[in-house]
């Protein structure tokens, strides 16, 4: 099963990190689109057409810089990006969101910002969070994988563990790694993403990319045929 993952995308410096992070999605086999929510419709029909036109136009820049001309481009009209997000990823089956950090993260860190702090709060799919600043790194290289799991969970460890080996990367213990992958708290619903105060902390004090998975669900990353 190959996973599909939406990035949210304003053509803001931060989205452009969050377009690293997608493509080192696309390298193992997911399903890229891109997604803008527009907060408010225009009532002259005219401009309308001219706002909507001009949103086509940015997502459809943030493909070619993802180097995947031909993904999927979503506009949302929606009062809030969070909840507009929320919408498109449950209407279209996606596995992932993912964002930059809050436009003014120190460049190398971690911090979600509105909207992703939103779908962190409940929200139907997992949430990857780029680092400030990725956009001038080159490609994000993963080698090693780290694991926050929550007890009881098992679905943290098989996304890192599909991952990596998607990846050629291997699943390491600890922080210290080149992507984290985080669980939601114990009495998180099941499909649902909450996270603990701790985990919360190690989202905001990390200089690694992160994934947070809903409670009991594993992201579907597809392992290469014939790795064991």
């Amino acid at each position: 099963m190959t996973p599909k993952v939406i990035i949210s995308y304003d053509g803001t410096a931060n989205d452009q990190d969050a377009l690293v992070l997608g493509r080192l999605f696309g390298s193992v086999g997911a399903e890229l689109e891109l997604a803008y929510v527009r907060h408010s419709a225009e009532a002259d029909p005219a401009r309308e057409r001219a706002a909507q036109q001009e949103a086509e136009r940015l997502l459809a820049s943030g493909a070619e810089s993802l180097g995947h001309p031909d993904a999927a481009r979503h506009v949302v009209l929606s009062g809030s990006t969070g909840a507009g997000l929320r919408r498109l990823a449950e209407r279209v089956g996606a596995d992932v969101v993912v964002f930059g950090s809050e436009y003014r993260t120190t460049p190398g860190h971690v911090a979600p910002g509105t909207s992703a702090q939103r779908l962190l709060e409940g929200g139907p799919t997992a949430i990857a969070l780029a680092p400030a600043g990725a956009r001038t790194r080159g490609e994000l290289e993963v080698e090693t994988i780290g694991v926050a799991a929550a007890d009881g969970d098992h679905s943290v460890r098989e996304t890192a563990a599909a991952l990596a080996q998607s990846a050629g990367a291997r699943v390491v213990d600890g922080e210290s790694a080149d992507l984290i992958v985080v669980g939601s708290r114990p009495d998180a619903p099941q499909g649902r993403v909450l996270v603990s105060a701790a985990n919360q902390y190690l989202i905001e004090t990390s200089e690694r990319p992160v994934l947070v998975v809903p409670r009991g669900v594993a992201v579907p990353f597809r392992v290469p045929v014939g790795v064991a």
